[in-house]
């Protein structure tokens, strides 16, 4: 039978790729089909053919799987931000499992991987610490908050999101509001004209602050008092209302410069114990309650005693180095952006903790030194971003000769990239689990312990 574009077939799903599609075979030929999962029975259409795959979208499901779930969120359709919210959460657990243990099996080639477990949430909602919502318009009149569409740029309008803080909902109207009254437009990418870019905003979990930060291509705001009103109105929980300058074309979601347009420019949150200052820029894991079960791990894995120097690199604003402060004689965090190593400091005052030092450089510039300094690492712990490490911080790593290397990663891909170096180096892996911070979404957290 031969396979074109725009003709319907009907096929049975027989797993979930690492994007969240469903994947069935027509005739020996892969078929992605966004949606759609294992066990599915559905009707497709063809709308993308390549020399050795396809993609897909359903016409009609035939015989829904026993995966499936009725869906909380009227926007899973066509919003991008949640791939699997049409899935069962206990068999969202068991895809993201199985994602894991194929990338270290398939690109690690750790032939006999598994995960000893993964860990997922009592209530997988309303999870989120961090929400950002992009503004655009349908025409001059009509201001509208979403997120994008799936592998687009066109905006899905949504005030409100199942993962998010339930504040969200009326802040978003808030701004609207502001805008249409004030005659404030919003930022239009390809003409790079408007103000308003995106609203983000940040909640505490321990204290319940909650920061507004409006992304502005533009220095000041007008009629800023009817904004900050309209917010300060909502609830006295809202302790910051901040400007985010970015004006420049094609860049990062927030600029780098911060304006305080009332209250604080920080809200404060804990982790295992720990607090943390929080500013607009600070990376912070989304998923508080999530992310203190994987510190914890963390803690567990690298087995600290109080006479162990212990190395985190990519530390960030301090969140895993100052939790393991407790346990070992000296925390050393390297991170590259320098702001994040200026917010560690003031977290390591802020909580009285004394035996940590963190440096603003890469790993291959600050373990050399260190190693020359005489000071060498018992633990390593490492959280790299989605990107994954690099050989040269990796090899600096092994030339260092922790005994224990504790590898946490967002993207299995490249964890099993870093974990075969890590092995071809002389470390075994010991241990293994995951973690869902990201319910409805394809992703999830990844520790593996490795020891000599």
């Amino acid at each position: 039978m031969e396979i074109t574009e725009n003709k319907e077939y009907i096929i049975t799903i027989d797993s979930v790729s690492s994007d969240g599609s469903g994947v069935g075979h027509i005739n020996g030929l892969t078929v992605f089909i966004p949606l759609a999962v294992t066990g599915d029975t559905v009707q497709v259409i063809i709308t993308k053919l390549k020399k050795h795959y396809a993609y897909g979208r359903i016409i009609k499901i035939i015989k829904p799987s026993s995966w499936r779930t009725a869906e909380k969120c009227p926007h899973s359709e066509k919003c991008g931000g949640c791939q699997l919210s049409h899935i069962n959460y206990d068999c969202q657990l068991k895809i993201k499992k199985e994602i894991i243990e194929n990338s270290m099996r398939r690109i690690g080639g750790f032939d006999k991987f598994r995960l000893d477990g993964i860990t997922g949430m009592d209530t997988p909602y309303h999870y989120r610490n961090k929400t950002i919502f992009k503004i655009g318009n349908k025409d001059e009149n009509n201001n509208i908050c979403g997120f994008y569409e799936r592998k687009s740029h066109n905006i899905v309008p949504i005030e409100d999101c199942i993962i998010g803080s339930k504040l969200n909902r009326t802040i978003n109207k808030a701004v609207i509001d502001y805008m249409n009254n004030c005659n404030v437009s919003a930022y239009n990418e390809k003409t790079h004209k408007g103000t308003i870019r995106h609203i983000f905003t940040r909640v505490s979990f321990s204290t319940n602050e909650f920061m507004v930060v409006i992304s502005a291509n533009a220095y000041t705001l007008p009629n800023k008092d009817y904004l900050i009103a309209n917010l300060k109105n909502i609830s006295n929980k809202i302790t910051g209302v901040i400007l985010n300058v970015n004006t420049k074309k094609n860049t990062p979601l927030l600029g780098k410069k911060n304006i305080v347009l009332w209250g604080k420019g920080t809200i404060t949150d804990t982790i295992c114990g720990i607090q943390f200052y929080i500013s607009p820029e600070s990376f912070f894991q989304i998923n508080p309650i999530q992310t203190e079960k994987l510190y914890n791990k963390a803690i567990e894995y690298a087995n600290i005693t109080h006479d162990m120097t212990v190395m985190d690199i990519y530390c960030g604003i301090g969140t895993i180095s100052l939790c393991a402060a407790k346990y070992a004689k000296k925390v050393i965090g390297i991170e590259i952006v320098e702001k994040a190593i200026s917010d560690a400091k003031k977290n390591a005052e802020l909580n009285n903790i004394k035996n940590t030092e963190f440096y603003a450089d890469s790993a291959e510039n600050i373990v050399p030194e260190l190693l020359e300094q005489n000071i060498k690492p018992d633990i390593v712990i490492l959280d790299p971003p989605r990107k994954g490490s690099d050989e040269t911080t990796l090899s600096a790593i092994i030339k260092a000769q922790p005994k224990r290397i504790v590898y946490i990663s967002c993207n299995s891909a490249t964890l099993a990239r870093d974990s075969r170096y890590i092995a071809d180096s002389g470390y075994t892996i010991s241990k293994a689990h995951g973690f869902d911070l990201f319910p409805h979404t394809i992703h999830a957290e990844t520790i593996i312990l490795f020891e000599k």
